[in-house]
Order: C-alpha cells, then sequence, then structure tokens
C-alpha cells in the first residue's frame, strides 16, 4: 500500500501520552516515507478532573472525547494506553494493539530505597489504582495505601515529598519516558498483577477505513495482540472495570499463553486469584476461561454484586 497524504493522529497532551503517540509514529514514519502525520493534542474528562479520584470518573474517562473527535473526523486515527480503552468500543470505531509491548509490571518508586517488604509500618504509598491498593494491602496491611493523582512526573515528585514514601506506577510509563532507572523495585506478576492491557499502546481508527486499517496493521505484533485480545476477553467476561479491584495478565511463552487473574475487595482481605494456560490460537478463549474461573473460585460475591 502506498500512501501520499497527511494522515492526523490523536493524543493527549500529557508527557507520557506524546511519548507514546510518537513511539507509534516512529513505527508508522519507517514504513510510511510519503506520509505526515500531523499530532492533534485532545482534551479529554480524565484531564480536565485533574483532582477528581480515578474511580469516580471510570474506565473510558481518558478515551471518549478523543473518540467523539475520531467519529466527527476530526482525527484519522488516536493512540491511547490500553488500560485505558472500556470493554465497550463505540460503534463506527475499531481497535488494534500498535507496536510491541513495554513491560508491564508494577514498580515501586520508594523515597528511602527500600522494597515493598522491608518498608516500615505505617509508610504511606500513593495510588490512584483500587487494583494496585487492594493488592499491596493484602501484601502488607501495616502500609496505608494514599490516593495520588498527575502525570508520572508529577507522582514521581509527590514520592519524594513530606506526604508520601512511596508510589506504585507502571513501568511502561517510566520506562517510555526516560525514567525507569527511579524504579526502586518490580512487582512480582503473581503478588501485584497488572492491569488489563498495561504496557500496550492502542490504535483506534473508523470503521470501514480500510486505508487506516491497513496502515495500522503493519505494526501489530504477534506476542503483544495474542495477550492483548486474552486480556480484552478476560475483561468483558469479567464484567469490571476502573473502578473495580480486578487484573489480568497474558504471558507469552513460544506457543504457551499464561493468563494471570485476580479479584479483590477494595481493602485487599479478601483475594481470589487463578491462572489459565492454553496454546496462544486460544487467546480469547483463555481470557473468558480465566474469567470464569475466578467468578467460580468465589469472586463473583464481590465483583459482579455492584
Amino acid at each position: 500500500m502506498k500512501l501520499s497524504r497527511t494522515v492526523r493522529v490523536g493524543s493527549r497532551s500529557s508527557p507520557l501520552a506524546l511519548a507514546q503517540t510518537e513511539e507509534i509514529l516512529s513505527l508508522l514514519r519507517a514504513r510510511f516515507v510519503d506520509v505526515r502525520f500531523d499530532v492533534v493534542r485532545l482534551s479529554t474528562r480524565g484531564d480536565r478532573n485533574a483532582t477528581a479520584v480515578l474511580t469516580s470518573l471510570g474506565r473510558g474517562a481518558f478515551v471518549k472525547d478523543i473518540e467523539l473527535a475520531l467519529l466527527d473526523s476530526e482525527i484519522d486515527f488516536a493512540v491511547h494506553s490500553a488500560k485505558d480503552v472500556g470493554p465497550d468500543i463505540p460503534d463506527g470505531l475499531r481497535i488494534l494493539p500498535a507496536g510491541e509491548r513495554q513491560d508491564a509490571r508494577d514498580v515501586l518508586v520508594s523515597k528511602t530505597g527500600l522494597a515493598l517488604m522491608s518498608l516500615p509500618a505505617e509508610s504511606r504509598l500513593g495510588t490512584g489504582s483500587p487494583r494496585r491498593k487492594a493488592q499491596i494491602k493484602a501484601i502488607r496491611p501495616d502500609v496505608e495505601v494514599l490516593p495520588v493523582r498527575g502525570n508520572v512526573g508529577t507522582r514521581l515528585e509527590k514520592a519524594r515529598g513530606a506526604d508520601y514514601d512511596g508510589v506504585v506506577i507502571a513501568a511502561a510509563g517510566l520506562a517510555r519516558l526516560g525514567r525507569l532507572s527511579e524504579a526502586t523495585e518490580f512487582l512480582d506478576v503473581e503478588q501485584v498483577t497488572p492491569d488489563v492491557g498495561q504496557g500496550t499502546l492502542v490504535a483506534e481508527f473508523r470503521e470501514g477505513d480500510e486505508e487506516m486499517g491497513a496502515m495500522l496493521s503493519s505494526i501489530v505484533f504477534e506476542d503483544t495482540s495474542c495477550a492483548f485480545r486474552a486480556e480484552r476477553a478476560f475483561l468483558d467476561a469479567i464484567g469490571g472495570g476502573c473502578t473495580k479491584p480486578v487484573a489480568a495478565y497474558g504471558e507469552i511463552d513460544g506457543r504457551r499463553l499464561r493468563m494471570f487473574c485476580m479479584a479483590a475487595t477494595p481493602d485487599g482481605e479478601r483475594i481470589v486469584r487463578s491462572q489459565s494456560v492454553g496454546d496462544v490460537s486460544e487467546a480469547e478463549e483463555i481470557g473468558r476461561r480465566a474469567a470464569k474461573t475466578l467468578l467460580e473460585s468465589g469472586a463473583s460475591e464481590f465483583v459482579q454484586g455492584g
């Protein structure tokens, strides 16, 4: 396919969002040298409500305004963090996992350089994620988990301030900003399971735009796509969202896909985990099976009960 045109690319304006968009554009520019890509910076409800608790905004708060711009043909495609994209894609739009997944793990950035299990009792850790809070409390019920908002740079500053002893954030965000060296500890996926899609980027475009679909399909990588499809199938089957402490992470080893899944009460006092393994050709079925196992193991009482 030969394109010779200007493509308008929607992105949030945060440093991380722009870095993510540039990561995708660098792949596309290498393949489509005659195409000009113009980044269109857009504001979302999540950005405009910078002090609101994340659980009050719901999954999709950083995406929906950009989707409206897509539907109104103000942009040709958009780049999102996959974990920000809700289970329901608006009619008329499609998503593809774009580029290669970065490290999906969460990391602790500790003021004192101490790992999670070495922190003193009553240490104060910042995160806006119910998923992270529940799992941290399950491991260390004696630490205090406090809400924190802001971009990656703001949260790192707060980790060094007087109100927090550290923050827990995504390794991928630090890596994409060139700040991974500031991580104190990488948290094991079996103890702090990552969010659905964490570390993965998504390209969203209008259904029926065959030219754009073909262009974006050229930067879909098999392993990233397989894990993405399994985790999305889990999310759809579990019925959870950003406001529920649920998690799923697909790990690829050759032809084998292993799913690590978790659901918990917000305080971390009850936590259910499951694993599901199968061939990569059955990615969606593995995700659905993992969700079914988790729900049947007791998670349905606090995930689907409202």
